[in-house]
Formats: C-alpha cells, sequence, structure tokens
C-alpha cells in the first residue's frame, strides 16, 4: 500500500537569532496536523523555538549531478568574491 499523505519537511530555530535548520521529514494530513507533529516528534526535549513546515512537494532543489555547470558561472564574476574588496583599517573587524 503507498502512503498518500503529503510528505512535510521540518525545519526548527531554537531561539531568536539562530537560522532555521532542516530537522527531518514526516507525513501528515494538513499543515495543522503537520505542525503538531513536528513539535512532538522534533522538539520533545524543548530544542525548539519556532517551526516550520513546508511540503516536501514545494521544494525546488538544484541537481546533485550537474553542480559544476550549475555554480560554475559565478566563478567568471571576480566582483562577487570579497577578495576584490579593500577594507578599510577603520573599519576594524569584520
Amino acid at each position: 500500500m503507498i502512503n498518500e499523505t503529503p510528505l512535510w519537511e521540518v525545519f526548527i530555530r531554537q531561539r531568536n537569532g539562530l537560522s532555521h535548520r532542516h530537522v527531518g521529514s514526516l507525513h501528515a494530513a494538513d499543515e495543522a496536523l503537520a505542525l503538531s507533529a513536528a513539535r512532538d516528534v522534533y522538539t520533545r526535549r524543548g530544542e525548539g523555538g519556532s517551526i516550520w513546515v513546508v511540503p516536501s512537494s514545494a521544494i525546488t532543489a538544484s541537481d546533485p549531478d550537474h553542480t559544476d555547470e550549475f555554480f560554475d558561472p559565478a566563478e567568471d564574476k571576480i566582483y562577487r568574491h570579497p577578495t576584490f574588496y579593500d577594507i578599510p583599517d577603520d573599519v576594524g573587524h569584520m
């Protein structure tokens, strides 16, 4: 039997000021159930301050087999590299 319940990706932020990070996936019928299940499964020890649930079908990712050609054009644009800029000494630590 094929599970037709939607798959959701779960992202947790431990506290304000930090980024959300992917912690796993789960199946749930809708976003409210996915959020509740994510809380129960991924924050049992108080790890979370914020939870995002995103339908897996809404995520588009680059193809790992085409990494070189996908990211290669960035190498041609030296102005995108931070080494291109001179930082004045009075700016301090950056």
